[in-house]
């Protein structure tokens, strides 16, 4: 996959080190001369340009990319990127960072944004997660469509605890797509064991949300760091 990142600050740095170690092609943009250091990323390529200035983006290629990630400190150049990416270069997939939870309406479909992601938000929700056990944490709502991300810390004497992944009947329309156990990711599979404790990572629909933490986590329902708040 072909990645374009326009920010290469440390959010976008940090975005473009994961992404090539999951093995993807990644483009750094930034016209900070400062911030365009190859030797910070060297596995990445790079480009001095401004990323709102069509010219930048033909060079960049843009049309080629499979995902755009506006990650800029400015939450003006990130919404101009993504329409432009958008309407003018068909770019499948667009990822906006939001930095003033102020703006956040602007970021949607209208403005070319498939998925929109407050960093603020998520460290709050992170937080109030990691005081809620059992609580069910939206940490960010995919614009197209009634999916997101949500997260739930599985509590002492929940019933699946040290259940198998494959033996739970999840809810429908709902994924399981990460457990995090002693700070490291785990890409679950059906013979793994759910522990106590774990931090588990699905993929659901809006409508499932109540009845996957009733399943999970039973009494626990509450909502922290929910995106619509």
């Amino acid at each position: 996959m072909r990645v374009v990142i326009a920010g290469a600050g440390s959010v976008g740095r940090s975005i473009a080190r994961e992404l090539l170690g999951n093995g993807h092609q990644v483009l750094l943009i930034d016209k900070d001369a400062d911030d365009v250091q190859a030797s910070r990323v060297p596995e990445a390529s790079w480009l001095l340009a401004d990323a709102c200035e069509l010219a930048a983006l033909e060079e960049a290629r843009l049309e080629e990319s499979d995902v755009c990630v506006a990650a800029t400190g400015d939450d003006k150049a990130n919404l101009v990127l993504s329409l432009l990416a958008k309407t003018e270069f068909g770019v499948p997939r667009t990822v906006a960072r939001v930095n003033n939870p102020k703006n956040e309406w602007m970021f949607d479909e209208s403005w070319g944004v498939d998925v929109a992601v407050s960093t603020p938000r998520l460290m709050t929700a992170l937080i109030e997660e990691a005081v809620s056990i059992g609580d069910l944490v939206r940490i960010f709502e995919f614009q197209q469509g009634r999916a997101s991300m949500v997260e739930i810390t599985l509590p002492e004497g929940s019933p699946f605890a040290g259940r198998r992944v494959g033996d739970v009947d999840w809810p429908t329309d709902t994924v399981l797509v990460a457990i995090i156990r002693e700070e490291r990711p785990l890409a679950p599979t059906p013979d793994d064991a759910i522990e106590a404790g774990d931090e588990l990572l699905f993929i659901t629909t809006t409508e499932q949300e109540d009845r996957l933490q009733d399943l999970v986590a039973p009494g626990e329902r509450h909502h922290a760091g929910d995106a619509d708040s």
